[in-house]
């Protein structure tokens, strides 16, 4: 069967013409619901993948960073700072939290690293390397962040393509133009049919009017022709005859109703 004998079967009424054009009307709706779901991941995916390799390309040299404040802060307090350090923590001074971004309809994680500022590393390096102490904690901790957020970025990346490939398939314009056609076949032929109806009925009506018409002519011919024989027959109106007509206003006796 052709693309063109593809329709649904419905009877051919007002009613369902206005059903078929509002299917139409919801499937061109979800068509363009689905292209502006296809356009923003598409454009969140590759700012993704843009934000990736910035992100990486930030990591690389904040680890480097983060490694010459350690060699630095443990050339200046010696190695003993590394295990004072590790005796002197209590809580951890970062933590991972976790959270749901919906974009378009699709719920990707958010990683996001939470600082605590109870400082518990004060009184290291009190006596000498102290303010290398310091500027090795805050580089170690803009490292975790991008760590973090590299994190967050790569999470992005796995189901972001396979919702994109969802969405494409579905807004592909073949697979469009095969869900529009039965509709379009439909509506098409519902208005064949009703324009048939309605010269059908015009047909009809013409049809009557030109027997009445033709009635009409056929009763005012024989009038005309009985008209003449009319008048050469002599009136017998009472005037004519020499007596008066009754008066409306004169009383006669009636007879007597007898049920």
């Amino acid at each position: 069967m052709g693309d063109d004998n593809q329709r649904e079967n419905v009877f051919p009424t007002r009613q369902s013409l206005g059903l078929m054009k509002t299917k139409l009307k919801g499937a061109t709706t979800g068509h363009s619901l689905l292209k502006r779901k296809s356009e923003a991941l598409t454009k969140q995916f590759r700012t993704i993948i843009k934000s990736i390799d910035d992100t990486k390309m930030e990591m690389g040299r904040t680890m480097q960073l983060a490694a010459f404040s350690l060699a630095e802060m443990s050339y200046v307090t010696g190695d003993e700072v590394k295990y004072q350090i590790l005796e002197s923590a209590r809580t951890s001074s970062c933590r991972l939290k976790t959270k749901h971004e919906n974009i378009s309809g699709v719920f990707l994680p958010v990683y996001e690293c939470v600082i605590n500022n109870e400082n518990d590393h004060r009184l290291i390096g009190l006596g000498k390397g102290g303010q290398q102490v310091q500027k090795c904690q805050e580089t170690h901790i803009k490292a975790i962040n991008i760590l973090v957020k590299l994190a967050s970025l790569q999470v992005f990346y796995p189901p972001k393509s396979p919702a994109i490939n969802n969405v494409d398939r579905l807004y592909h314009p073949r697979r469009r133009h095969q869900n529009y056609k039965p509709q379009k076949n439909t509506i098409k032929y519902i208005n064949s049919e009703l324009e048939e109806l309605e010269r059908e009925d015009f047909t009809r009506l013409k049809k009557i009017q030109v027997k009445k018409k033709r009635d009409i002519d056929s009763e005012n011919k024989k009038y005309t022709s009985a008209a003449p024989s009319d008048a050469s027959t002599p009136s017998s109106c009472p005037s004519s005859l020499g007596v008066p007509p009754p008066s409306a206003l004169q009383t006669a006796d009636d007879d007597d109703i007898i049920f």
